[in-house]
């Protein structure tokens, strides 16, 4: 074991890869409970939602231990679950079944395009303003549902979309303590600050009889039958849905690639030239995760920024990601204990998720207008449309039209107006009324 993961030139050992592996499991194990909540909107079972987000993510982060060897952790992604329930269903009108199938093709092009190598030509298309700009909106549109699921805003009246909310509630008071409580953990650096805040808070709800007791500790797993392999190809091959996967693609694309450089980079694992050797393998790994994902009823997989914080404990290697895989697995059997969690105990998650992806902000030019333009118009448009689709196509579109009509032309990357031309498709065939 210790020579197939190559612990002595990574100067490892397996207590130091053992303990990054539950603190990467602690710190992303809310996906757990969030995730299933998110999709519940787009009228995906929970229980069985959360069987597919746990054996997505095992399986994602087995292959990456087994395959890439990286200490990264994969599972369904943040953003873009929202935009599958909150857009393509809810706003859209399509059916979460149609939903799953622009995952499954996304996933299968994804992995044609790595093994093609055209997934590090596009990457080097996108500028990093852009890049960072959907990291922003996405986190702002989590926020704000988060908010939602708490009852600290709530719908408004014409004029005014959204004001404060009934903060008297027990339930809310108690959301804001959960909320108070995972804050004063993460300035503390406790590991697993989001998680044992949602517990904490789960716990004060039951307290106060604001959410039901469980009937079991343990139990098998709940069936993912109702959502396996119901996948409705022939409704998402139409020239309307065609925006729907570009923007699949495309949020795809991007979580990745920042995250994958992101991590790499605080784990010492880029070259000379800032490259990652290899970098196919953990690529090909989101691609099959994503097909994966999909064929057991979940959103687009990749891998999470939490797996910092198991790097942040000396993960060098795939025994980390061996280490997350293994309590994913033991995961599957305490159902009853993470399916209790109300919206007012996992709304405070998505605040402090949200607030997290703020961080890439700061690394926006604003003293160039030509970048920041279509970065703010972006962010804006993933919150105030209340669409993470319109955002980031806006903000190709955006880009490419800003730099051709203010002399730039020959400075946009080819693979931008390839994408800028993909994104038109959205608006061609966007439902409008």
């Amino acid at each position: 074991m210790q020579k197939f993961f190559e612990f002595q030139a990574h100067r490892t050992g397996y207590r130091q890869e053992i303990v990054a592996g539950m603190t990467t499991f602690v710190t992303l194990s809310y996906i757990i409970i969030v995730n299933p909540a998110i999709l519940a909107a787009a009228g995906i079972p929970k229980e069985a939602s959360m069987t597919a987000t746990i054996l997505t993510a095992a399986f994602g982060t087995l292959l990456m231990a087994l395959y890439a060897k990286k200490p990264f952790a994969v599972a369904p992604y943040m953003g873009e679950n929202a935009f599958i329930a909150y857009t393509v269903v809810n706003t859209m009108g399509y059916s979460w079944q149609t939903a799953m199938a622009a995952i499954f093709i996304s996933g299968v092009l994804f992995t044609l395009m790595t093994l093609a190598g055209l997934r590090q030509w596009l990457a080097g298309a996108i500028p990093s303003s852009l890049k960072h700009s959907f990291s922003v909106g996405i986190g702002l549109f989590l926020a704000f549902i988060g908010l939602n699921d708490m009852g600290v805003i709530s719908l408004g009246v014409q004029g005014a979309p959204v004001r404060l909310g009934n903060i008297a509630q027990p339930a809310v008071l108690i959301s804001l303590a959960g909320l108070l409580c995972m804050t004063i953990l993460l300035a503390r650096r406790v590991a697993g600050a989001i998680l044992i805040g949602i517990v904490l808070t789960t716990l004060m709800l039951l307290g106060f009889g604001k959410t039901p007791l469980p009937e079991s500790i343990m139990s098998a797993p709940p069936s993912i039958a109702p959502i396996f392999m119901n996948i409705d190809l022939a409704g998402a091959l139409t020239w309307g849905f065609a925006g729907v996967i570009v923007t699949t693609l495309v949020m795809d694309f991007v979580d990745t690639m920042g995250t994958l450089f992101g991590l790499s980079s605080r784990a010492g694992l880029l070259d000379a030239e800032g490259n990652l050797p290899e970098i196919e393998k953990p690529m090909l790994v989101d691609s099959l995760s994503t097909i994966a994902a999909s064929i057991f009823g979940t959103t687009t997989a990749g891998i999470y920024i939490e797996s910092a914080a198991g790097i942040e404990q000396g993960g060098k290697t795939g025994f980390t990601a061996l280490v997350v895989a293994g309590l994913f697995i033991l995961a599957l059997f305490f159902s009853p204990l993470l399916t209790i969690v109300p919206p007012h105990a996992y709304g405070p998650a998505l605040v402090v998720v949200g607030m997290f992806m703020m961080e890439s902000v700061k690394k926006i030019d604003f003293n160039n207008y030509g970048e920041l333009f279509p970065a703010f118009l972006t962010i804006i448009l993933i919150i105030f449309t209340y669409n993470i689709g319109v955002g980031i196509t806006a903000g190709f579109i955006g880009y490419a039209l800003l730099g051709a009509l203010t002399g730039r032309i020959r400075e946009i990357h080819p693979g931008m107006w390839i994408l800028a031309l993909l994104s038109l498709t959205f608006y061609l065939f966007y439902p409008y009324h």
